[in-house]
Parts: structure tokens; sequence; C-alpha cells
């Protein structure tokens, strides 16, 4: 089975949780709510789970092969670099805000 789509779908700046994820195989199938997660010993995928009982949670799909999961592992945090790489290019390029007075525009409006 290839890995033939990641969608990174949601990017966070705080707390632990860091992206939400959606992984497409073989054009055909596809496990959306994979998130990247911050934790003691950096980054890990965590796949999509559900609440049982008394607070245990049960993953909903997942890798039966340590291989397979380093290989979903690895697809996503390619992806999430690229995003948080293309987050930081366009908050560098984007033009001052809107709404945001200047200096010179505060002293047009003093006189």
């Amino acid at each position: 089975m290839n890995i033939t789509d990641v969608r990174v779908r949601k990017v966070n700046d705080e707390g632990k949780m860091k992206a939400v994820v959606s992984i497409t195989f073989d054009e055909e199938f596809v496990v959306h709510d994979i998130k990247v997660i911050e934790g003691q010993n950096g980054l890990f995928i965590a796949m999509p789970s559900r609440k049982m009982g008394e607070g245990d949670f049960r993953d909903i799909a997942h890798p039966l092969t340590s291989e397979t999961r380093n290989r979903i592992k690895e697809a996503i945090f390619a992806e999430y670099e690229k995003a948080l790489e293309n987050a930081a290019a366009m908050a560098a390029s984007s033009p001052e805000v809107p709404g945001e007075d200047t200096e010179e525009e505060e002293e047009e409006t003093t006189e």
C-alpha cells in the first residue's frame, strides 16, 4: 500500500497538539484526524481514536507493523515541516496589517 497524499489540515502554534492530518493510500483509502503531538521526546503521531468507558482511548485505525507506522510518520512529518515553512514564509512576506496606524498616519490625523 502506497501513501499517495498527505494533507496537513490544521496547524497549531500553541499547546501540545501541533497539527491534524489526513493521509490517503493508493488514491483509494483515506484516514482523517491523525494528530501531530509534541511530547517530552519530540514530535509523534497519534492515530484517530475514540474515548471508551473510563477515560481510556482506543484507536479507530492504526498500522499493524512498526515499518508501516514509520512510513506514515515520515510522510506526515515531511508535509508538516513544509506547512511550517510555508506559514513562516507567508508571515515574513505579508504586508502591514490593515487598520494598524503608522506614526505618519497618526500625525496626519492629529493635525
